[in-house]
């Protein structure tokens, strides 16, 4: 069972960005056609991820198996402690979305999901991830664990 959710790590940045450009999409159009569904689906993509990286979500399994084979970029592996935290973050932002939307408080919805899109855009097109900077905030001053592989794969999680 651990391994089945396991989280890889390095994780490949390319394929965390096509996923993030995925979410991207799938985030404006939930907004553009106020959909409760797509919410869902961005969800339950938030939670699967989190879990396993990209062993069950569809979106996640396209990105890995179908689009970025066909890219002739070289992989760039960087830390998975913190790219799963930052799932995390959207799983946390698209659980309290569908909350605000069950409520009936589809305005702040809406605003909070914009801001979800505006992460995804920033990991998806400039290569900045929100979540990793979290995480490398709250490790400084204690609050998680020190990501042990940050220094050694060399990269930045903040």
């Amino acid at each position: 069972m651990t391994a089945l959710l396991a989280f890889p790590n390095p994780v490949d940045e390319v394929s965390a960005r096509l996923v993030a450009t995925g979410v991207f999409a799938g985030a404006v159009l939930a907004i553009a056609l106020h959909s409760p569904a797509l919410v869902v689906v961005l969800w339950l993509g938030f939670l699967l991820r989190v879990a396993s990286g990209p062993r069950f979500s569809p979106l996640a399994l396209l990105v890995t198996r179908v689009i970025r084979p066909r890219l002739a970029i070289a992989p760039r592996p960087v830390p998975g402690t913190p790219k799963r935290f930052a799932q995390g973050m959207g799983a946390t932002f698209t659980s309290a979305v569908v909350l605000l939307l069950a409520i009936g408080a589809s305005t702040a919805a809406w605003a909070l999901l914009g801001i979800l899109a505006t992460f995804a855009a920033l990991e998806a097109f400039a290569g900045f991830c929100m979540g990793c900077t979290v995480y490398g905030w709250l490790a400084r001053v204690g609050l998680v664990e020190e990501c042990p592989d940050c220094n050694d794969i060399g990269t930045r999680t903040s």
